[in-house]
């Protein structure tokens, strides 16, 4: 029987209700901290926003951030929030100074709601404000006001701090990882040239801005030296590598637009009609954007993203009474880029040279990519190579956010996942047998390679990230040797070939349990040695404890609990500092000296895990 829908139904939920009830709208996702988008980074994010628009402006050249165990303060020396006002722009809904372009001009906060969201989602959100010799605080709990204080002198200069703590109900057992936060801050200093911001004690600030922010992200050297070029409200640095992807770290008003927008869109038409123009050659667009290697930064009144987290521009004008987008980026690189590349001819030719490498190689390989795609194609309609889950064929709801693609060995391993995964959101891709070593080959291979060309073509990444059809990418190997060589295999060729499946945080280990330790009354399920001893002190007595030596000895009943939820992924991430070429040579490369002296050195950690 269908249900009645009358009056009694419609419902208005107060602010911080509705925040609770569909975070998603506000903070793109929760998370628990593993994956560098995840909530508890964007509820710092919000905070920060409003503090930079603070030095944008002329106030405060300093920002502190304080991380102690789950709480985070941040302190700006800004004008301080209008004391009288303090409250509601803490905990009332389109309530801020950011409707005002003359007080925030080329902002990024826009809404007045981003740190309501804080607010709301914070177990504990405590902010003061300080003007002129006063200073206001107040209390939140869940958004719900607790105390607020009167107005009282102080000494202090002037300034906003506020401190939270994520609400455990929403987020679950969270952790901060501080390379993530460090990106972040980095972020905001490449684009704010005179900012200084301090992480617990360690000050982050940057001279020259998207040039420093294109060194700190290149692996090697360039092909040439960097190209770095300002004019008006656009900044542009870039260069070619020799890796095989084309990289791009766009930036509106400060903020990073991980997933681009009309201003990425703009910049890459924009590059090939000038560097057509410039050399007088049709060349194909991929010849020309293959391996370059960009940071882009532009600044728009009122900007319009495509969601509250801002990571996508979709603004066609650079503000009401401004030109388009795509035209202010096409005249900039039409006039500038090309005075630069008829002033360093040194450049040019390099430039010119690896266009040519490139048109040469993607002619070599057409006919081999268009016999993959035919395999890879009949592939995925006869054999079980893929299972993939139902999210990519859902029209009425969006949801590549939260899908996950586990990559593993073996049939007893890819049935155990296959059948105790989530049908809607979770794909599993079966290997056979131990994948190529591809340290040092051409990308020819992975049209070649039936493995790699079916992974690619699962993946949807033959011509970048941006059509990724899984948010997380998860090696599901077992715990032994050969399964730790198989996820060795799987990161080179990602790295070899996929380093930004890496750079931008999608790709993961699952951590399956090691022990099983149980009683008539309780079952532990132990990741390591030391919660295995825990266990067995917990349920004392004799339990009965068992090794799981493989993926395929973990029942489908058990498996829903390991892949759910309370899933444990670990990331694979790279330290700004690491250079792939150099880890690649120095793991999958022939042997040296020096790696059979880091086996010998760390043979005691393997002999560990075979007795474990």
């Amino acid at each position: 029987m269908t249900a009645q829908y009358t009056e009694e139904h419609i419902r208005t939920l107060d602010w911080r209700e509705h925040i609770r009830r569909r975070p998603g709208m506000y903070i793109g996702k929760l998370g628990d901290g593993s994956s560098r988008d995840d909530g508890i980074y964007i509820l710092l994010k919000e905070v920060l926003d409003n503090s930079v628009d603070e030095f944008m402006m002329g106030f405060g050249k300093t920002i502190e951030i304080n991380i102690h165990e789950k709480c985070i303060q941040v302190r700006d020396y800004g004008r301080g929030i209008p004391l009288g006002k303090m409250v509601e722009a803490a905990s009332k809904m389109n309530t801020g100074a950011k409707y005002d372009s003359k007080v925030f001009k080329k902002s990024v906060g826009l809404n007045g709601v981003g740190i309501k969201a804080v607010n709301a989602l914070s177990s504990k959100f405590e902010i003061q404000s300080i003007r002129e010799g006063k200073m206001k605080s107040a209390e939140f709990a869940t958004g719900e006001l607790r105390e607020e204080a009167q107005d009282s002198k102080t000494e202090l200069a002037n300034g906003t701090i506020i401190s939270f703590i994520p609400d455990k109900e929403m987020f679950g057992n969270y952790h901060y990882i501080l390379e993530y936060i460090e990106v972040l801050i980095k972020s905001y200093i490449y684009l704010n040239t005179g900012l200084t911001i301090v992480l617990n004690g360690v000050k982050y600030q940057s001279k020259n801005g998207l040039l420093d922010l294109l060194n700190e992200n290149m692996d090697n050297e360039g092909l040439y030296p960097i190209i770095h070029l300002r004019n008006g409200d656009i900044e542009l640095a870039m260069t070619h590598g020799n890796q095989y992807t084309d990289e791009y770290f766009p930036f509106v008003n400060g903020q990073h637009t991980t997933q681009g927008g009309t201003h990425l869109v703009a910049f890459k038409e924009a590059l090939v009609r000038t560097v057509r123009d410039f050399y007088k050659k049709d060349f194909d667009p991929s010849d020309i954007r293959q391996s370059v290697i960009v940071a882009l930064s532009i600044k728009i009144e009122e900007p319009i993203f495509e969601s509250q987290t801002k990571t996508k521009l979709g603004s066609k004008d650079m503000g009401p009474k401004g030109p388009s987008v795509r035209n202010y980026i096409n005249d900039f690189l039409k006039k500038d880029l090309d005075d630069y590349l008829h002033k360093h001819p040194e450049t040019a030719e390099i430039l010119l040279k690896k266009i040519l490498e490139s048109e040469k190689e993607r002619k070599a390989i057409s006919s081999i990519k268009k016999l993959a795609r035919e395999r890879a194609k009949k592939a995925s309609l006869h054999n079980k190579k893929l299972r993939d889950c139902r999210a990519h064929y859902n029209t009425k709801h969006d949801r590549r956010l939260e899908t996950t693609i586990f990559i593993t060995e073996g049939d007893s391993a890819s049935g155990s996942i296959t059948k105790s995964r989530d049908v809607e959101t979770q794909a599993v891709f079966s290997l056979k047998g131990k994948p190529l070593n591809t340290y040092g080959l051409t990308k020819k291979i992975v049209y070649e390679n039936e493995e790699f060309n079916l992974l690619q073509s699962a993946l949807n990444i033959e011509d970048g990230l941006d059509n990724l059809r899984y948010k997380n990418v998860v090696i599901a190997t077992d715990a032994d040797v050969d399964g730790m060589h198989i996820r060795l295999l799987l990161i080179t060729f990602f790295l070899q070939f996929f380093p930004n499946l890496v750079r931008k945080g999608h790709l993961y280990i699952l951590q399956t349990p090691l022990f099983r330790v149980r009683n008539k009354k309780k079952t532990h399920y132990c990741y390591s040695e030391e919660e295995k001893g825990s266990a067995i002190e917990k349920l004392g007595g004799n339990p009965e404890i068992t090794r799981f030596k493989g993926l395929g000895e973990i029942s489908p009943d058990e498996f829903k609990n390991f892949i759910g939820k309370k899933i444990r992924l670990e990331p694979v991430s790279l330290n700004r500092s690491d250079a792939v070429s150099d880890l690649l040579e120095f793991y999958m490369g022939k042997n040296t000296p020096e790696r059979q002296n880091f086996i010998i050195n760390n043979l005691r950690v393997e002999e560990d895990l075979i007795e474990a």
